[in-house]
């Protein structure tokens, strides 16, 4: 499915794929503090891009520190067909009571902030801390959704893609949306 805004000039869309074969400009990392590579999403794309984008890491963290979470830094893309990774860090679920949701806000609109300072005009996004951080997929859904609907409204940025790993992760995404939009 795919939404446009400000005339066209801005593009939502969810499909079912593998994020590290996005020709986007630029894919997100659901990453970890330390931007050491992990499993889920995070090894997948250390793995597809290659060292690279962990020398870029090292890098971030000498100088740094890591990522905090809601915040983000971009590497290189490596061997990826995007040019660049935005490595972003989503909050551990517990349950809604240690400001997950702004915390999940952040980490979505300081990727896309990165991304339009930076002249990127194409982004994908997988679906930011559901898997082991355990952030049920519909809350995660309505915050990810109202935060790039918004960033959507007001800024004139290009394209959105949400790239999900399973058909039922893109439906939970979809009626969102549609509960959002009425």
């Amino acid at each position: 499915m795919e939404v446009r805004f400000r005339g066209g000039a801005n593009r939502l869309e969810f499909l079912v794929g593998d994020i590290t074969k996005q020709d986007t400009d630029v894919i997100v990392n659901a990453a970890n503090p330390g931007l050491r590579g992990g499993g889920g999403v995070d090894g997948a794309i250390h793995r597809a891009g290659g060292p690279a984008i962990m020398r870029e890491c090292d890098r971030i963290r000498e100088a740094q520190g890591g990522c905090p979470t809601g915040q983000a830094v971009i590497t290189t893309g490596g061997n990826l067909p995007a040019k660049y990774v935005i490595h972003t860090v989503g909050p551990v679920w517990h349950g809604g009571t240690e400001n997950e949701p702004a915390l999940l806000a952040g980490a979505y609109r300081s990727s896309l902030t990165l991304a339009k300072e930076r002249g990127l005009r194409s982004v994908a996004f997988p679906s930011i801390s559901t898997g082991v951080y355990g952030y049920p997929v519909a809350k995660a859904a309505r915050v990810a959704l109202e935060t790039i609907r918004e960033f959507l409204l007001a800024h004139d940025f290009g394209e959105v893609r949400f790239v999900l790993f399973r058909e039922a992760d893109r439906e939970a995404y979809l009626a969102v949306w549609r509960e959002i939009t009425g």
